[in-house]
């Protein structure tokens, strides 16, 4: 941003970084969920598995506990991506 003070632009720099790593980072995630979904299509299991996705949001309120993030943000956060996973086994599975 043309006149932003030197700071500012550095502090704005890291955050699109990490934004960058993020998208990098999901999208990765996203390979492997959908290598879940396709073996779970195959086996005929469901598309949705909530004992799983209970141990998921148990161990991220821990992990974000220890990054001092706040556990109930982390949790919409996973939940969101969780929606969009069993979304995307369900078109996978013919649903």
């Amino acid at each position: 941003m043309p006149g932003a003070h030197p700071e500012l632009q550095r502090l704005r720099d890291s955050i699109d970084n990490i934004d960058a790593a993020l998208v990098h980072m999901l999208a990765e995630r996203f390979k492997f969920t959908k290598a879940v979904g396709e073996f779970k299509a195959a086996q005929g299991l469901p598309p949705a598995d909530p004992a799983r996705e209970a141990e998921q949001v148990a161990r991220l309120r821990a992990l974000a506990r220890q990054a001092k993030l706040d556990p109930d943000f982390a949790e919409k956060f996973l939940a969101f991506i969780v929606r969009e996973v069993i979304r995307h086994h369900e078109a996978i599975n013919g649903r």
